[in-house]
């Protein structure tokens, strides 16, 4: 048995034993009675059971009385009359002197009331961080549009669009669902600042990395897309802009006057016959994002391009070096019109410095330079032996020095070799590509110039 039981059960003795001498004495019945009773209830009421004191009937004299539910006992007297325990008469006494009193709450739970409204709010910021950011980190979408895969769509990219206008443009397209994951893909790729803009053609339902990655090489749509060749004429590059962007050769070359751009470019000051021969930058251009491609607006995004390739080139210094090797002074605009008589007469990138020193000791020399390019500028073809005695300010045979302007766009190659000539003797090229033959010859003398025609003849005979 346990401790607590052995005192349960000791009070049930004495309740016994004093219930048993009060009914074999006289003496002890009514107020000894009652009084065994009070003793018997106080310890009744202090015995645990389940919590809460037991009640039990009182049936007769030395039982115990019932318990009410605030723990005290309610006694009936012989006579009848109820009494109340002390503590209920307390309250009692209490609630008639019209005294109430309110249950004070314990220190410890008043604490954690006021520390409650705290917790929650920390709750409900953990709820949002959960809603809003564990999506994002497991990869859910937010925005949750739905495109059709498969389908080939064109996106113009206009000039000078960041990456929030990019992925905009891309959303509403349908090329990408989610704006977000492609920002993370440009941030991955380290892509922030080479998304180019122009027109793309992309099949939507791709992957995301191969979006940002096409974005990054460039366009891949011909519309609105046209690539001037080196060594082309202003009149051969006004039919391919007419064939790419459908405007008329006439209105191009009605445009493609100098006087009608050099207040702004400044490299035009000194142009010859009002033309813009030699300026047209030589590469491809993008006009996809253009609502309305102009012969005006093409010419300067030719003009804005040759400006910012050649702008690294120091022509300055290698005039002068120029004027201290060959005894001759060049300007700007001679060094565009010789690189324009290399890009036509050189074929291979090595041709170029050995091409040009052969021009410049011509220069130093006081020789023509013979060159069959600037008279076919004027006939717009092949070049005959009549043709080469015939009259003409691009006739380099009968005139010497050089022509009056340049006579197409150069190379940046060409006009880097102009300015920077390899050092020779040769005052003689042979440079022939026909079919399978080739043949590139350099010379110092006349005799050795006509020897290499002589066995480049017999070379492609045999």
């Amino acid at each position: 048995m346990s401790e607590s039981s052995g005192r349960r059960g000791a009070h049930f003795a004495r309740g016994n034993a004093d219930g048993a001498r009060a009914a074999q004495d006289p003496r002890k019945g009514g107020q000894g009675e009652r009084a065994a009773r009070a003793r018997q209830a106080g310890r009744d009421s202090q015995r645990p059971q389940g919590g809460r004191p037991a009640a039990r009937k009182a049936t007769a004299p030395g039982k115990r009385q019932p318990i009410s539910r605030t723990g005290a006992m309610r006694m009936q007297s012989a006579n009848g009359s109820d009494h109340m325990s002390s503590r209920t008469a307390r309250t009692t006494q209490r609630a008639r002197s019209g005294r109430s009193h309110k249950r004070q709450e314990p220190q410890g739970r008043r604490g954690r009331l006021r520390f409650l409204p705290f917790v929650l709010a920390a709750v409900a910021v953990v709820a949002a961080i959960g809603f809003v950011v564990v999506p994002r980190i497991l990869g859910g979408r937010q925005e949750g549009k739905t495109i059709e895969a498969g389908k080939t769509v064109t996106v113009n990219i206009p000039e000078g669009s960041g990456g929030t206008a990019i992925a905009q443009s891309l959303y509403d397209a349908g090329v990408i669902s989610d704006k977000e994951a492609f920002a993370t893909e440009v941030k991955r790729q380290e892509a922030d600042s080479k998304l180019k803009s122009g027109t793309y053609v992309f099949v939507t339902g791709g992957d995301v990395a191969e979006v940002v990655s096409r974005l990054v090489t460039g366009p891949n749509s011909s519309k609105g897309t046209v690539t001037v060749a080196e060594g082309l004429t202003v009149k051969k590059t006004a039919k391919v802009v007419s064939e790419s962007l459908g405007i008329s050769t006439e209105d191009f070359l009605a445009q493609a006057k100098a006087s009608n751009y050099s207040a702004r470019y400044a490299f035009l000051a000194n142009a010859q016959n009002d033309s813009l021969e030699g300026f047209l930058y030589p590469t491809k251009y993008d006009f996809g994002s253009e609502k309305n491609v102009t012969a005006d607006t093409v010419i300067k995004a030719m003009l804005d391009k040759y400006q910012s390739e050649v702008a690294s080139l120091d022509f300055a210094s290698a005039e002068a070096a120029i004027k201290s090797q060959y005894g001759v002074t060049m300007s700007d605009y001679d060094i565009i019109k010789l690189a324009s008589i290399i890009e036509r007469e050189a074929i291979s990138e090595d041709d170029r410095g050995k091409v040009a020193s052969v021009f410049y000791n011509r220069l130093k020399a006081g020789m023509p330079l013979q060159s069959d390019a600037t008279m076919s500028y004027v006939t717009g073809g092949e070049v005959t032996a009549d043709d080469l005695k015939t009259q003409s300010p691009y006739n380099t045979y009968l005139n010497k020095g050089l022509p009056p302007t340049p006579i197409c766009t150069p190379s940046l190659a060409s006009i880097k070799a102009a300015l920077s000539p390899d050092t020779t003797d040769y005052l003689y090229f042979l440079i022939i590509e026909k079919g399978d033959y080739s043949n590139h010859t350099f010379s110092t003398t006349y005799e050795d110039h006509q020897k290499a025609i002589e066995k480049s003849k017999a070379d492609q005979a045999g």
